[in-house]
């Protein structure tokens, strides 16, 4: 009897008939839907209409603090809370404070309790979004990405109505264009796409566009825009290829463009158990530069469901290196956030049949054909009591999962949803001794966050079919999975567990080492974030695996650091001259400029003296045919200065090493032009250089057949060469930590975070030319 009047209660509130019997199935959301129901009928005195009861739902359903259930049925029913957003911040702002008293007015406020949208607000809005883009509308006209205006308007006015928002942007499109002709609706023909290695050869500035070689580096996110990958529109996942409809499909891809307004959602979710690395790069670009090229939203969430290898560290680094590349979540969000909600599930597909309890170790499930588990077929209220009993620390860690009864692409058989693990959890503590597995949780993490475009690297393929069937035996919202190649570099590694060999044998310090490719060594070797951003745009998205010549990279370090490195002068083997007829009593101040292309970006100054070190590089006393520096009979110009110097006197050691020269100066312009212009330092700094080559001798070091030793055996030595006395002019006295410049003739150096007071260190991020070597 109970269970009738719980039916006929729970269809009352809009619930079909299916889906009212298969929330009765889940104890814990019946008992709070129940009670959320009947608190609302109290404060109503009547029935409950199917909008109200839709939010009553969402409420049980996203609802973890059973003690916030009464404040926000009273806040729903007395239509204080009356869309899915409101909600949504409401339960949001009740998990982010947990403790009483909650303070209402920020509540309120927060939530967009008594705030009005007016009809006329959403067409100021709307109209104001148009007119941002009306030249493009016009050009267009129906082609152009309608979800743009939605998004932009929706972004003006939080709390509007998603509905009232698409159907304001319909009449305002129509207004300007009129109805659709027989063009309009012709399919949008397709950009030609550049392979990489067409690309290759040219500088990463040069860039095709509809065919034509344009002048600036088109962004990844420009390159995304539209429809170039002919992805989905938000709300037709149904038309993508392979994509698992069920007849609540269209109902669930409804009530997922109220909840986003039809705008593009992606996520970045990196494991917090190492540190980011050039092909991370990749996927971040990729994520967040197709959100944003699309007018949408990027999550950065962390799968934080292995407690065993995630460190505190990991979690900061990401975070630093995502807000580095340029780009800022959405919301940061974490796997853990949801574990109630997955477990919920897990309890839910146990009760559909869809999942048991099994005893089969680790080692019987490995390998291509393991043997079925025998517990397949085990009674539900079993699964039931056992995955209880799991949650609750009845079984040692190997003793007991839980299995989702499915077949994978790749043959594999009922993966595994649940495994018992002992190990405290950074942000649950021990609350949980059970964990779900990626297979389990990705797909409902983003149907959670509505995720639209779940982009994935190449090797996830094989879990497509795992990612809608869960999705689909839950009756919950299911996005689409996409996959792109990863992007690898030659003369790399980047596994967290071959880094670690190479810390272990010494071979490099530490994760942020300046010859690994690891995103923090990048940027401590100097690399820009905007020439790294720049090499994935250069790459592109392509579905096959794309393993690229790392001077390509470099190669976009110099187009950006060119631009933006200020000049300085510095001698890494210095040789002393003395100038004996030097042009005045005391020192002359030079103005060197910042950037000799454009003197407009300001001069530095830098002293100049009756003594200067050069190169002894620069010096030769018996040089070799083609030789234009320093030589007996060869002046050489001082770079800035204005003078020429002449050699006098060669000033030798006891061993008859050279120790300093004698010279004489003139002005440039009284006599004839030298052969070559030298750079210099007077009354310099000291400083420490490092000079970086391949770490690697082989292009695939990982490669048995091209490196039988294995990786660790393909050290290059003269990977680190460090220069401990090096000069470099004053004028760089105050520079900061990553604080990037070219010496000149030398190449693009920046401040390692190892420098102190009175002493910098700078590495080598790059030559100036590229190494023909290299090639």
């Amino acid at each position: 009897m109970a269970t009738l009047d719980s039916l006929s209660l729970f269809t009352g509130l809009g619930l079909s008939e299916h889906k009212a019997r298969e929330t009765l199935k889940n104890t814990a959301l019946s008992a709070q839907l129940r009670e959320a129901a009947t608190q609302a009928q109290q404060t109503l005195g009547s029935t409950i209409d199917k909008a109200t009861g839709t939010l009553l739902y969402g409420l049980a359903s996203r609802l973890r603090d059973p003690r916030r259930l009464s404040f926000l049925v009273s806040y729903i029913a007395n239509r204080k809370i009356h869309t899915e957003t409101q909600l949504s911040a409401a339960l949001e702002y009740v998990r982010s404070h947990p403790l009483d008293p909650i303070n209402t007015t920020d509540f309120e406020q927060k939530c967009g309790v008594g705030v009005m949208v007016t009809p006329e607000q959403i067409e100021e809005a709307v109209e104001a979004a148009i007119n941002r883009h009306r030249s493009k509308l016009l050009v267009e006209r129906y082609h152009f990405n309608m979800g743009l205006l939605m998004g932009e308007a929706r972004a003006a006015l939080k709390w509007a109505d998603g509905k009232m928002i698409k159907h304001e942007v319909d009449m305002q499109v129509l207004h300007l264009l009129g109805p659709k002709t027989e063009t309009d609706l012709e399919k949008k023909p397709k950009v030609a796409k550049v392979r990489p290695e067409e690309t290759a050869g040219r500088s990463a500035k040069d860039v095709v566009e509809n065919g034509e070689a344009v002048g600036q580096t088109l962004s990844l996110m420009e390159q995304l825009r539209g429809e170039a990958l002919k992805f989905h529109k938000p709300g037709e996942n149904y038309k993508t290829p392979g994509y698992v409809t069920t007849p609540h499909t269209m109902d669930l891809l409804k009530q997922h463009l109220e909840i986003t307004g039809g705008q593009v959602r992606t996520r970045f979710p990196p494991e917090p158990n190492g540190i980011l690395h050039i092909g991370h790069a990749k996927a971040i670009n990729f994520n967040f530069g197709y959100a944003k090229a699309n007018n949408g939203v990027c999550f950065l969430r962390f799968d934080d469901t292995n407690p065993e290898k995630e460190e505190a560290k990991f979690f900061t680094a990401i975070c630093d290196m995502v807000a580095w590349l340029g780009y800022t979540p959405y919301k940061v969000t974490y796997a853990s956030d949801y574990f109630d909600q997955l477990y919920a599930w897990a309890v839910e597909l146990i009760h559909r049949g869809q999942a048991y309890v099994c005893h089969q170790r680790g080692e019987e499930l490995k390998g291509h054909n393991p043997l079925p588990s025998p517990w397949r077929d085990r009674p539900t209220e079993e699964s039931l009591l056992l995955f209880e009993a799991m949650r609750k620390g009845k079984f040692a860690e190997g003793e007991a999962t839980l299995r989702m009864k499915l077949i994978m692409e790749d043959g594999k058989m009922d993966p595994v949803a649940y495994r018992v693990k002992y190990t405290p959890h950074h942000r649950t503590g021990d609350t949980w001794c059970i964990y779900p597995t990626y297979d389990y949780t990705h797909c409902l993490c983003d149907s959670i966050e509505h995720i639209t475009h779940s982009l994935c690297t190449k090797e996830f393929q094989a879990r497509r079919s795992s990612y809608f069937w869960l999705c689909n035996a839950l009756d919950v919202y299911c996005p689409v999975q996409w996959e792109y190649g990863r992007l690898n570099l030659h003369y790399a590694v980047v596994s967290k567990r071959k880094i670690l060999q190479l810390v272990a044998a010494g071979a490099v310090r530490d994760w942020d080492d300046p010859r690994l490719f690891t995103l923090t060594a990048l940027r401590r070797r100097g690399f820009p974030p905007e020439a790294i951003n720049n090499f994935c745009a250069r790459v592109g998205v392509t579905v096959a695996q794309t393993t690229m010549e790392p001077h390509l990279l470099e190669a976009c370090v110099r187009d950006v650091l060119n631009d933006t490195a200020p000049r300085a002068m510095a001698v890494l083997e210095s040789l002393q001259v003395v100038i004996t007829n030097f042009p005045a009593a005391k020192s002359l101040d030079i103005q060197v400029p910042n950037f000799p292309a454009d003197e407009t970006k300001g001069f530095h100054q830098v002293p100049f003296g009756p003594i200067v070190f050069i190169e002894r590089t620069d010096f030769k006393e018996e040089p070799e045919p083609g030789y234009k520096r320093l030589a007996w009979g060869q002046p050489v110009g001082l770079r800035h200065t204005g003078y020429i110097i002449e050699l006098q006197h060669v000033v030798k050691g006891p061993s008859g090493c050279v120790e300093s020269l004698e010279v004489t100066c003139r002005r440039a312009d009284a006599g004839e032009k030298p052969k070559a212009f030298i750079h210099w330092v007077s009354q310099p700094l000291k400083c420490e250089i490092r000079l970086y080559e391949r770490l690697f001798q082989h292009k695939n070091p990982e490669d048995p057949a091209e490196v039988p030793g294995g990786f660790l055996s393909d050290l290059n030595p003269a990977s680190l060469q460090v220069v401990e006395a090096a000069l470099v002019d004053c004028s760089v006295a105050l520079a900061k930590p990553f604080d990037k410049f070219q010496f000149e003739r030398l190449g693009y150096f920046s401040v390692d975070p190892d420098s102190y007071q009175g002493q910098l260190v700078f590495n080598r991020t790059v030559t100036l030319k590229e190494d023909p070597g290299k090639v």
